[in-house]
């Protein structure tokens, strides 16, 4: 189903679960958004920049996007254009509903959070930097840094987040956060989660003062960090799910932090079970289709990750049967995935000639490659949270669960 656009710009945000996944924490609801409802569990389509790397607003509509995810770190110093503009959703053309993070980990990756990555492999997230010149330094009031673009100096506080995410206007925004990695010890996280508490009830009380000034309510996330830690994650899901300022609460929460992969279902419990059931949550980064279906099950309600685009621009297309690689299709009149019914495989391109495009020389044609992968992979995570909304739905999570995964998997 197509996101409704909301013919009231000035309409609230709002979260109602309709029906629960029976003995956990997942459900499935609808998030009301001035620019549309979200029907959960969702995948946001990344758009770091405002668009999504080869796909046109179009394009989104026609594999069914719900949302648009986009970065308040790189779009900081066009956020006046794109208030001008009428916000994120007007200026990008996309017109739906949005979201965009508070930076945070782009600035972190820069200093202090050199090799801050999230990772789902502990040797990927342990690694020696010292060799790298740190662009940045985390402190208390926020992240100085150099620019790696134009060498430039600058600032992003937790008021700094606010600002730029208010002017561009997102209708929803993260809480800036302090990201460790799985390199980080638990003394270091105790301090770092400190800090991020701190930063929350700043960002917090400076979204107050701004999200109202495009002329619709913009609404705010609190992101929850604390490593692998359990006593670390209850703790910060019980300070964030009850921060007022001025009696305003966070609308919802982010799920972030770096850990590993068979980890992530208990800390996502550890999170939902401490967090207020009526509000949505957003697990930051993921999208390989086991994490949607542990994220759904522990309460997780919408997700974003780069990969399906990403990974189509170097030949991996996503079929129920598991990720294939084009490189091995040569001449194949194969269709992409025969249970797809994305705008590639209704056109009736074939692996042979995905293949063919992918490896042309011609600008151009690759061009369009990229294009139709994309739209492909897209629509495969989409419908995927479809499947599971409507598995929630006729009470059957599980069985679709079980038989997904052994068909991709197996």
């Amino acid at each position: 189903m197509v996101a409704k656009l909301a013919d009231n710009s000035n309409s609230q945000f709002s979260f109602e679960i309709k029906k629960k996944v029976g003995g956990a924490l997942g459900r499935a609801g609808v998030i009301h958004t001035p620019h549309g409802d979200i029907l959960t569990p969702a995948f946001m389509v990344v758009g770091t920049k405002a668009e999504v790397k080869f796909m046109t607003p179009e394009d989104l509509r026609s594999v069914n996007a719900q949302a648009m995810l986009s970065n308040g770190y790189h779009l900081r110093k066009k956020s006046a254009e794109i208030a001008e503009a009428g916000g994120l959703a007007s200026y990008s053309g996309w017109n739906g509903p949005t979201l965009t993070d508070s930076g945070g980990f782009q600035v972190m990756s820069l200093g202090s959070g050199l090799g801050k990555v999230v990772s789902m492999e502990r040797k990927k997230a342990v690694t020696n930097t010292a060799h790298k010149e740190r662009l940045a330094k985390v402190s208390d009031k926020g992240v100085d840094f150099i620019d790696p673009f134009d060498g430039e100096l600058d600032f992003i506080g937790p008021e700094e987040s606010m600002e730029i995410q208010c002017k561009i206007g997102a209708d929803i925004h993260m809480a800036f956060d302090e990201l460790t990695s799985l390199a980080d010890d638990y003394d270091y996280n105790v301090a770092a989660l400190k800090r991020t508490e701190e930063w929350a009830a700043r960002s917090l009380s400076s979204h107050l003062m701004h999200r109202d000034e495009l002329g619709y309510r913009q609404s705010l996330y609190g992101v929850l960090q604390g490593g692998r830690w359990e006593d670390l994650r209850r703790s910060t899901a019980r300070v964030l799910g009850k921060m007022t300022v001025g009696g305003t609460a966070f609308d919802g929460f982010g799920l972030g932090g770096a850990f590993l992969k068979e980890d992530l279902g208990e800390i996502l419990r550890w999170c939902d079970e401490e967090l207020p059931e009526e509000k949505p949550k957003h697990l930051l980064g993921l999208s390989r289709p086991d994490d949607i279906f542990v994220g759904t099950e522990m309460g997780a309600d919408t997700f974003d990750c780069v990969a399906p685009t990403r990974e189509a621009r170097h030949g991996k297309i996503y079929t129920a049967h598991g990720d294939i690689n084009l490189r091995k299709f040569m001449d194949s009149p194969e269709a992409l995935d025969a249970y797809c019914d994305c705008p590639t495989c209704k056109a009736g391109y074939t692996r042979g000639q995905l293949r063919a495009l992918w490896k042309s020389g011609d600008v151009q044609l690759k061009q369009k490659y990229y294009n139709l992968a994309s739209m492909h992979n897209v629509r495969f995570i989409v419908r995927l949270t479809e499947q599971i909304r409507q598995s929630i739905m006729d009470g059957k999570f599980y069985q679709f669960r079980d038989t997904f995964l052994k068909n991709y998997y197996g």
